[in-house]
């Protein structure tokens, strides 16, 4: 299989397209999280009980002084007084009087009623020229059309069915609530009033079965300071349906408002967030198919200055470097495989002329080959999986503040104890007394630093001198490693560092480097926020002194 199909098997998944919602779950969110607070508050201003309170508290208040009135009439123009201990009421006076009394209120109806409970006039009994009695009804209630009542039925039936504090002024709903004929109990109202609570007598507010709300109070009528009947006093409380009505039709008003300019609201967040992340999750999906190497990422959204730009941006960068890191990782198993190809070549070229030949030197010379290039595959395979582990080594690590002084001077320590003649080359390290951490991981800056020097060894002439430098250059921390040796070509100072790129000292046992030190050095110090970059030592004539090595890593 090709490389890069092996590399995309395990990517390619079925073809999955997101589709564009109309109502996305996002803007569902959205209009949820937006209107709720203002439903919760229109319901709250919705009840009104209060209001209503003050309404018929106000309706109650006035209709008792109205009903005294009244009383106070009947009491002087409508009692029989011929005898003062027993003044009894005059039924035809007071019909006349009532009829009078309630004219200016057409929405009014008073009743007298004697001691014993015994009806004497009703301002809507009309006896007409024949002798005929009719009952003059009450005035139609106002008609708000079949939207408004269809509105006002919804809302009452809405209303009924969420709980609410009971108000301070009962209103009666039952099925049996009494209506306009309805009647109070006479014999009660005169106990309460010898009782002297005359004043305090509750009032009797109801809806009746044809949605009128009315309010009916109870007044005695005196006269010499003694009971001679009860005047009822009834009337509808339009004003309190038509003011809670006009409040209410406010209130839907302005929250049909809100909530259309909750929706646009909603609506453009959407498109400004929601319909942009889609889009994005749209690119990731063609990324991971395999079909949005380049461009996945829509450019109106890169361009975007605000969360959804950053996001954007971050998924593009993302992209290319996954697409990067997979084009390296095909590259290096190329390498890999072609690096490995050669000393099984070699092996398999060297087996099969050993089996021809007799010449004992000749098979040992042949034998020596292989064992050199089984060695060389040793340390390949060791220095390839080195450095497929790297990466997620530095991954799963947090870089730590470490000093490298004391690093190269351990390192000294020991290139002193393993030098086996005085021909070799010797360690010197010129740093500050006081030491200088970076941030790195210890173990793997330890690696980079012994291939470094391992290298300088590798190049440098019998006696010569090795110097491994540290200094601070403002902030950043500059290692360098210097030795005598030919230098590098001036063509390869940068291909140094790429994989099993190799060019050894002439005398150097076969099979010692795989080519990847140098590359495992600079992938560690690329990891750890730094740089490391070759150079030559030139004396003043431009002749070449040396090679210089040099590490830079952030201060601590």
């Amino acid at each position: 299989m090709p490389h890069s199909d092996h590399l995309f098997s395990g990517l390619i998944r079925p073809n999955r397209r997101f589709r564009q919602r109309w109502v996305s779950p996002l803007l569902r969110r959205i209009l949820m999280v937006n209107a709720l607070p203002l439903a919760l508050l229109v319901v709250a201003l919705l009840y009104l009980d209060q209001y209503q309170n003050g309404l018929l508290e106000a309706q109650v208040t006035s209709l008792r002084e109205q009903a005294r009135v009244f009383a106070g009439a009947l009491g002087e123009s409508a009692v029989l007084n011929t005898d003062p201990d027993n003044p009894k009421l005059v039924g035809v006076v007071a019909a006349s009087l009532l009829h009078r009394l309630t004219e200016p209120s057409p929405d009014a109806q008073a009743k007298l009623y004697a001691p014993d409970g015994t009806l004497l006039a009703d301002s809507r009994r009309r006896e007409g020229p024949n002798g005929v009695v009719t009952m003059e009804p009450l005035p139609p209630p106002p008609d708000h059309g079949p939207v408004l009542a269809a509105i006002g039925w919804i809302y009452d039936g809405v209303l009924s069915l969420l709980p609410h504090q009971a108000p301070l002024t009962m209103v009666d709903t039952t099925p049996s609530a009494g209506g306009p004929d309805w009647q109070p109990d006479v014999k009660e109202e005169l106990r309460l009033n010898s009782a002297g609570n005359s004043n305090e007598t509750a009032p009797y507010i109801r809806r009746t079965r044809d949605n009128r709300l009315l309010v009916t109070v109870a007044v005695p009528v005196e006269r010499d300071k003694h009971t001679v009947g009860i005047v009822s006093l009834t009337r509808e409380a339009r004003e309190v349906d038509d003011s809670l009505f006009t409040v209410r039709m406010s209130i839907l008003a302005l929250f049909g408002l809100a909530l259309l300019l909750t929706v646009l609201l909603s609506w453009y967040l959407s498109l400004t967030i929601a319909r942009p992340i889609l889009r994005l999750a749209e690119a990731a999906a063609d990324m991971r198919e395999g079909g949005g190497r380049a461009g996945s990422v829509p450019a109106s959204l890169l361009k975007r200055k605000d969360e959804v730009g950053a996001l954007a941006s971050a998924l593009s960068d993302s992209a290319s470097a996954l697409w990067e890191r997979m084009d390296a990782t095909e590259r290096f198993a190329a390498d890999v495989a072609h690096e490995i190809k050669n000393p099984l070549s070699s092996i398999r070229s060297a087996i099969e002329t050993l089996l021809r030949i007799d010449d004992v030197g000749r098979q040992r010379q042949l034998l020596t080959i292989i064992a050199q290039d089984v060695l060389r595959l040793d340390r390949l395979i060791s220095d390839v999986s080195d450095a497929s582990r790297l990466d997620a080594e530095l991954s799963r690590v947090t870089a730590e503040p470490v000093n490298v002084v004391a690093i190269l001077r351990t390192l000294q320590e020991l290139d002193e104890a393993t030098r086996k003649s005085d021909e070799d080359p010797a360690l010197e390290v010129i740093a500050p007394p006081n030491g200088l951490s970076v941030w790195a991981v210890e173990d793997r800056l330890v690696q980079v630093l012994r291939n470094l020097i391992g290298n300088a060894h590798s190049f440098s002439p019998p006696r010569g001198r090795i110097v491994a430098r540290v200094r601070d250059a403002g902030g950043i921390a500059e290692l360098s490693v210097e030795d005598d040796g030919p230098g590098i070509p001036d063509a390869n100072l940068e291909h140094i560092f790429d994989r099993f790129y190799s060019e050894r000292p002439s005398g150097e046992s076969f099979g010692q480097h795989s080519g990847l030190g140098l590359s495992i050095s600079r992938q560690i110090v690329e990891a750890l926020q730094g740089q490391i970059s070759a150079e030559n030592r030139r004396d003043a004539n431009g002749r070449v002194l040396g090679a210089r090595f040099i590490v830079r890593l952030p201060i601590v």
